[in-house]
């Protein structure tokens, strides 16, 4: 049995973070040596002090840290540590310098984001490099884009990230919630969970959404997460004059009471490694949208679980929410499938993944 060492360089709390932590509490839980090594004060911290999981907190200053890097490196020689996992891109530059101090450990990264590499020499070089055993892709559509950036296929490994997915089976919905948001009872409620960042593309759902009110007066939009991009994203919408027809529910830890009010839901993103806010709708038996970019086609499958558009193309998606909102029957159709689909992306599946690429390791 190897001995795990994980490293996560973020101080927020996102799909990746989820991940890491499902796969370290999995391992915890099947008897593994493990631990996990984060930024103090991240919200990664905070869980594993809540949950008294074992970890370190190691100050990690940006991709070249040697401080870092040679505790880390001394934390696996005196633990006796097999393989380090880098869960971001800038641990997976710590991770790499921690192996010039104790070679022995394999080191493993995760590519979660379906951009293409930076265009610098260091970049390429940590995801070439033979200092690294493997780089785990989280969909096959990330694993495209990385040989097409010329990291060798012998080097990668597809593990699908994964959802609990009975987490929102005893899940009740909201109390009171339409009464609270102003919500009539019959509406239709279009909903998404994504961070108000670039990628996510805002302003192709808020456009979309401006043609479906205009065609219709009984539905409410709803957008789950917050971000950077949160003033320009509400100043769009504004702008598009769709005010409480598209509400802002910034982050909430209380997803599942809030999304099963949902009737449809969409990811309007022009980038995704996969998206796992996906997955937990599926898991709900939500009929979803989707674009067609990076992982999401792996998980969405066409006139099967749900639609998919082409990503930063507004009409397309708008006459896709359209055509659920008309169409009660294949909504019920789509629920049914997606129930079925999201089995395959259970988190199970995805720590015996890993487990398996650990040991042939």
């Amino acid at each position: 049995m190897k001995n795990i060492l994980h490293i996560d360089s973020e101080y927020g709390w996102r799909g990746g973070q989820q991940q890491a932590v499902y796969l370290f509490e999995g391992l915890l839980k099947r008897g593994y040596k493990t631990r996990f090594v984060c930024q103090p004060k991240s919200k990664l911290t905070k869980y594993f002090k809540e949950k008294r999981l074992p970890f370190n907190e190691i100050k990690m200053r940006g991709e070249i840290d040697i401080i870092s890097a040679f505790k880390i490196a001394s934390l696996c020689k005196k633990d006796n540590y097999h393989i380090l996992h880098a869960h971001s891109a800038h641990a997976l530059s710590i991770g790499i310098l921690s192996k010039l101090f104790y070679p022995k450990i394999k080191i493993i990264g995760v590519r979660r984001v379906d951009f293409h590499l930076k265009n610098n020499p260091f970049s390429r070089f940590k995801y070439n490099t033979k200092l690294v055993s493997k780089i785990v892709c989280i969909s096959e559509g990330i694993e495209k884009i990385l040989l097409e950036d010329g990291v060798p296929k012998t080097k990668l490994r597809v593990i699908h990230s994964g959802i609990n997915i009975h987490k929102f089976d005893e899940v009740s919905k909201m109390k009171n919630f339409r009464k609270n948001y102003q919500i009539g009872q019959d509406e239709i409620i279009v909903g998404t969970v994504a961070a108000l960042v670039g990628h996510k593309d805002y302003p192709n759902l808020l456009k979309a959404a401006g043609i479906v009110l205009s065609k219709k007066n009984n539905v409410t939009f709803i957008s789950l997460g917050d971000g950077k991009n949160e003033e320009t994203i509400k100043e769009l919408a504004s702008n598009l004059n769709l005010n409480n027809k598209f509400l802002f529910l910034g982050y909430k830890s209380n997803v599942g009471e809030i999304i099963k009010h949902f009737d449809i839901f969409v990811m309007a993103s022009k980038k995704e490694g996969l998206g796992t806010s996906i997955l937990d709708a599926q898991s709900i038996g939500l009929p979803v949208i989707g674009t067609i970019t990076g992982g999401i086609p792996e998980a969405v499958h066409h006139n099967e679980n749900g639609l998919l558009v082409p990503p930063k193309n507004y009409k397309e998606l708008a006459s896709a929410i359209l055509k659920l909102i008309d169409d009660e029957k294949l909504r019920v159709d789509f629920s049914k499938q997606a129930k079925e689909s999201v089995k395959e992306f259970d988190i199970e599946l995805t720590i015996a993944k890993n487990i398996d690429l650990y040991e042939k390791l």
